[in-house]
């Protein structure tokens, strides 16, 4: 039987960076508790979870790079919300905030995230910040800490 790594979702000591959004707040304010909840309820203490704010979703990757270069966190979180309009700016947010967050995690080797809401209406983003379709913030959180572990497992002598 070949050997197999999964992720554990326990925090034993780990140290979390969430980088959010202020554009569309009212919903990246949901979108962040309920990140720190799900870490909070995996055994996440306040003093190991820092929260940085960001004026928007493309704003995330720069930040997410500081946080994850500077050793001082396990993994990072990104949350943010971006709900498409009349011009095409919205493929340009979205499509440029999950390809520089993908890239920083390539880069730097400390898992970040990917808790942004993108969504056609405003109803579609209450949806999934808490409402009928979950919390993308949990997500991206406990997605965090599977990833923190499966790193820890894969990056240590066996």
């Amino acid at each position: 039987m070949p050997r197999e790594i999964h992720g554990q979702l326990t925090v034993d000591g780990q140290r979390f960076g969430i980088v959010v959004s202020r554009f569309n707040e009212f919903i990246t304010n949901k979108l962040l508790s309920g990140a720190v909840d799900a870490l909070k309820r995996h055994g996440c203490d306040d003093d190991n979870i820092t929260c940085v704010y960001v004026p928007g979703a493309f704003d995330l990757p720069m930040v997410a790079k500081k946080l994850a270069e500077s050793g001082s966190y396990d993994a990072v979180i990104c949350l943010g919300c971006v709900i498409r309009g009349q011009t095409p700016h919205f493929e340009f947010v979205a499509g440029e905030a999950a390809k520089g967050v993908a890239h920083v995690s390539l880069v730097t080797g400390v898992p970040v995230t990917f808790g942004v809401i993108t969504s056609d209406t405003l109803e579609q983003a209450v949806e999934r910040a808490g409402s009928k379709a979950g919390n993308r913030g949990a997500d991206a959180a406990l997605g965090a800490i599977e990833l923190t572990s499966v790193v820890t497992q894969v990056t240590s002598p066996s």
